[in-house]
């Protein structure tokens, strides 16, 4: 099975430290929107950028584009699969799916997700994040999509037991002004949104922002436009031969945060285990072998 395509945000990620300040200039201008900030002529996107058009022209050569043309027929190409419903994307799958059985091709995709997903994680911004979610003084408020939601709520069940403060928001976005109206400077606020990024999941992001809270934003290889508002974000690869999205590397990405958590708060957590086992021996929840 052939490697995933790299995303331009991906390349310019791992070229970053090479590019001129100019260049690295040219890079920020184009996150913002990204990828439809870089579809604009070649003199728009440098004067957005305030710099000049060869600069331009030069990042796009160490990007690995003969051209401008062939870069922007490749944001193209990104924005088409940011947006495809799963319709699309089951057709696209089916015209090339190889004989093989499902499960070895659904394997290699998802296997390939984790690599390339943790190749690109910078251990410093993972222990960053993992830091601001162990910190006592700092509540966590933690919010997913319609899909994602269900990491939300897997991350919620586990955050909840290893520390105290944590609050899942519920899924009526009505009702979210009054989960902003509890969040305040140095709050935490974990958000799940993977393509077709939603508009509600952006104002919420937005007024949290305004007040102060830290962003930790779990998302897609493309990046959720809420990256913008991301004191950490984590680009997990999510494609599969399938009409779904997969979660699976970003998962993986979240049940290491937790355990991290977990070594760093385990004084407090521990405790907390042993009254929450006390708890469900009152309610006999689980089965009793002896």
């Amino acid at each position: 099975m052939s490697a995933p395509r790299r995303t331009i945000s991906e390349k310019i990620r791992d070229t970053f430290d090479t590019l001129t300040r100019a260049e690295r200039q040219l890079a920020d201008s184009l996150a913002e929107n990204y990828p439809v900030s870089g579809l604009a002529s070649i003199t728009a996107v440098a004067q957005n950028a305030n710099v000049s058009t060869p600069t331009v022209a030069r990042m796009v050569q160490k990007l690995g584009f003969k051209g401008y043309p062939e870069f922007q027929a490749a944001l193209r190409g990104e924005l088409k699969a940011q947006i495809s419903n799963p319709i699309a994307k089951h057709n696209n799958w089916a015209e090339n799916a190889p004989e093989t059985h499902i499960l070895n091709r659904f394997a290699d995709a998802a296997i390939q997700n984790i690599r390339r997903t943790l190749g690109q994680i910078d251990p410093a911004e993972f222990d960053g994040a993992c830091a601001l979610l162990a910190d006592p003084k700092r509540p966590v408020h933690i919010v997913g999509g319609r899909i994602t939601r269900a990491l939300a709520d897997y991350m919620f069940t586990h955050m909840q037991v290893a520390r105290p403060d944590v609050t899942l928001i519920a899924a009526n976005a009505n009702a979210w002004p009054h989960y902003v109206l509890n969040m305040k400077a140095g709050d935490v606020f974990v958000i799940f949104d993977i393509r077709r990024y939603e508009h509600d999941l952006l104002r919420l992001a937005d007024m949290a922002k305004t007040r102060g809270v830290e962003i930790i934003l779990f998302t897609d290889q493309w990046s959720s436009p809420i990256a913008k508002f991301a004191t950490h974000r984590f680009n997990c690869r999510i494609e599969v031969p399938s009409a779904w999205d997969s979660s699976m590397a970003m998962m993986l990405i979240l049940e290491t945060m937790i355990a991290c958590v977990q070594d760093c708060t385990w004084k407090t957590t521990s405790g907390r285990l042993e009254e929450l086992e006390s708890l469900f021996d009152r309610t006999k929840l689980f089965r009793k072998f002896i």
